[in-house]
């Protein structure tokens, strides 16, 4: 259904320049036109703000700040911004068209790439990057619907709604956690910082999904992949799909490490990195098929013709054109916006002056113009004398006089105007719009909504995302309709929710794990060691320390006591009997190996014990005690009257030492000791005389 019909400024000539040919996309802070510019006569891309936000101070100067970003960059793979004005109660940007698709339509209909065509796609996204970070603009929320490929296969980057100023202030509690939450960078996550590291982790995450076809960090619910993002090292896409060259596998980790030091410093240096990788892998590697590829994998070799052609018209089209809206209002048009399922108000045109028709009995009705509200009120209407009084009829005795025509009809428009001003303020007259309030501070907020004759009720409740103090959400919500004397409910931010880290010293393992999930947080590592002071199996310490304020969720790394340390004692050759005696008497626990082994101890009693003598070990530990089967003698070969060399090399390989004696300055064996076909301990030594 062509939605573009219902659309007021479809058709429409703004700011008497731009003509209005259809709607491209509906995003949560702007609605995206395809326009012509009747002055240079160009095709244009107008980005036009909801007017039920155009009050809002905030919402328009990021609004602004998106047109004054986007114009400093001039680049030939980022969406050039042209102009930028008011129309009435329109805000706009006049922005370059770009016919194509998004990068998100590339992976939803071609899923995993191959590595040329992955790169092709990266390469202009870092330049485009390069060119922001270099003019000292961070852009904040780099993802696949953000970049845009053009049917001549041009890659761009679209949506500088939340760019920022390399050295502006970005703290969490002002600006709240900006972007989307599959693309954000750890360190946007913790404390709401960013600088040019941070895009370049989105990068690292949007090349794993075009190698591999899905994302790295996948959960059940935005907190859990946040919670992956922050505890969870990038995985390597050759662990989704076998067979990529093991270079990528390394520059992906190397975009997306979670310490951003370890990250390139901008996207000129990744982009260097990029074009070095590149360089050294082959052309079989350059073309490896990902097992999640769809459709045919050659269809995607490169860029121009290849991943813009791979997609068709059919994907292509007018759904790819620049974002409508920033993260911070919700949303963008590139390609998923437009599936978006929110409703979107759009006021209708102010109501016109009343145009007056004659009435049925000369006087006057009043008649609204098309388009205009029904008269908010009753009116009194005055008709003037139109000639002297007609005569009346005589009137005869006990016969009532009839009403004339004239009256009858007056008090049917009078009846008809009465019963529609009363359908109207039942229907929308007792109504109005609930002002948008959004992000406001609470005393702004019951301002704005008393001045609009409106009740305030205030609850609180913590957002990671909005500075505390400031509204979160109301009910109902900006644009829908509420009584004019009803009440708004406005959702005031508590700020991030905190959690104190609670004193566990001396509770037992199991217990500290419960109120650690209790109070919203969770066990981390658990280490141990020794401690006289606290019991066995009891926590020492906690990493944080008890008091600290973290957020929900949070892991805390506990020390648990191992107790008292036991010295172990030496049990070589001792009996088995007394050996385990002694162990169990220190408090340790005893096993005794399977198999024995042949020792220079006697037989039966201990030969090797694990662990050794004056290892600490802990009250209930298992020492391994290895029992004897004494010495393992070997038959002595007989090597008299052969020469030294032979002699050794005979009794070498039986498994003894040799020590020789010269009597005289001959090579020949006269003697050995032990003597030869004797029987002695494998390793032991064996003399030899020569003469």
């Amino acid at each position: 259904m062509d939605t573009t019909l219902k659309d007021p400024l479809v058709g429409q000539v703004l700011d008497g320049r731009y003509r209005i040919d259809a709607r491209i996309a509906v995003g949560g802070m702007a609605t995206v036109y395809r326009a012509m510019d009747t002055r240079l006569d160009r095709v244009q891309a107008l980005k036009v703000m909801h007017p039920s936000l155009a009050t809002d101070d905030a919402f328009v100067a990021r609004f602004i700040r998106e047109a004054k970003s986007a114009a400093r960059l001039s680049h030939p793979n980022v969406v050039g911004v042209f102009d930028q004005g008011t129309d009435g109660t329109y805000v706009y940007l006049a922005m370059e068209y770009v016919s194509g698709c998004t990068l998100r339509d590339v992976l939803r209909e071609r899923g995993a790439l191959q590595p040329r065509a992955a790169l092709d796609v990266l390469e202009p996204i870092l330049a485009a990057l390069g060119a922001a970070h270099r003019a000292g603009l961070v852009h904040r929320d780099m993802k696949p619907e953000n970049v845009l490929i053009g049917d001549d296969g041009r890659v761009k980057v679209a949506d500088f709604g939340l760019v920022r100023a390399v050295d502006s202030q970005t703290s969490a509690t002002t600006d709240s956690i900006l972007g989307t939450v599959s693309y954000l960078a750890p360190e946007q996550i913790e404390n709401g910082t960013a600088d040019t590291r941070t895009d370049l982790y989105a990068c690292g995450v949007m090349l794993y999904e075009m190698l591999t076809g899905s994302k790295p960090h996948a959960g059940g619910s935005p907190a859990q992949v946040l919670y992956l993002h922050l505890h969870k090292d990038m995985p390597a896409p050759s662990e989704a799909a076998p067979g990529l060259a093991t270079a990528l596998d390394e520059l992906v980790a190397r975009a997306a490490a979670r310490d951003p030091g370890q990250r390139p410093d901008d996207a000129v240096a990744m982009l260097s990195e990029v074009r070095t990788v590149r360089s050294g892998l082959s052309e079989t590697e350059l073309d490896a098929v990902p097992p999640r590829a769809k459709g045919d994998p050659g269809a995607a070799g490169s860029v121009v013709g290849g991943v813009a052609g791979a997609i068709g018209a059919g994907a292509a089209g007018e759904a790819g054109q620049a974002g409508s809206g920033n993260g911070e209002a919700g949303g963008t048009a590139g390609g998923d916006a437009g599936d978006e399922a929110s409703t979107y108000v759009i006021p209708r045109p102010a109501a016109g002056a009343g145009q007056i028709a004659p009435g049925a009995a000369g006087g006057a009705v009043a008649e609204p113009l098309p388009g205009s509200e029904p008269l908010p009120h009753t009116t009194r209407l005055t008709v003037p004398p139109s000639g002297p009084p007609a005569p009346q009829d005589p009137v005869r005795p006990g016969r009532k006089r009839r009403p004339g025509l004239g009256v009858l009809v007056a008090l049917g428009v009078l009846l008809v105007l009465l019963v529609g001003t009363g359908v109207w303020y039942i229907n929308s007259g007792q109504f109005t719009q609930t002002p948008p309030v959004l992000d406001k501070t609470q005393a702004q907020a019951t301002k704005t909504l008393s001045d609009a004759g409106l009740d305030v009720t205030v609850e609180r409740d913590y957002s990671e995302r909005v500075e505390r103090g400031h509204v979160i959400d109301s009910d109902p919500n900006p644009g829908e309709r509420v009584r004019k004397t009803g009440s708004v409910t406005l959702t005031v931010s508590r700020g991030p929710e905190v959690v104190k880290i609670p004193d566990l010293k001396g509770t037992p393992l199991s217990n500290a794990r419960r109120d650690l999930k209790k109070a919203g947080l969770e066990p981390g590592v658990v280490k141990r060691r020794f401690d006289e002071e606290t019991a066995q199996g009891s926590v020492i310490s906690t990493d944080p320390a008890p008091g600290a304020k973290r957020r929900p969720g949070s892991a805390v790394a506990l020390t648990v006591s191992k107790g008292e340390s036991i010295e172990v004692p030496d049990l070589v050759g001792d009996e088995q009997s007394d050996a385990a005696k002694e162990l169990r008497d220190e408090g340790l626990k005893v096993r005794i190996a399977a198999k024995r082994v042949f020792s220079e101890e006697d037989k039966g009693t201990v030969a090797r014990q694990s662990p050794a003598e004056g290892s600490e070990a802990a009250k209930g530990d298992t020492i391994t005690l290895t029992l004897s089967k004494g010495p393992d003698m070997v038959e002595v070969p007989d090597v008299e009257g052969g020469s030294e060399d032979e002699a050794r090399q005979k009794l070498e390989k039986a498994g003894f030492t040799v020590s020789v004696r010269r009597v005289f300055f001959g090579d020949k064996v006269f003697n050995q000791d032990p003597d030869g076909d004797d029987e002695a301990p494998r390793g032991s030594d064996i003399t030899i005389w020569l003469r």
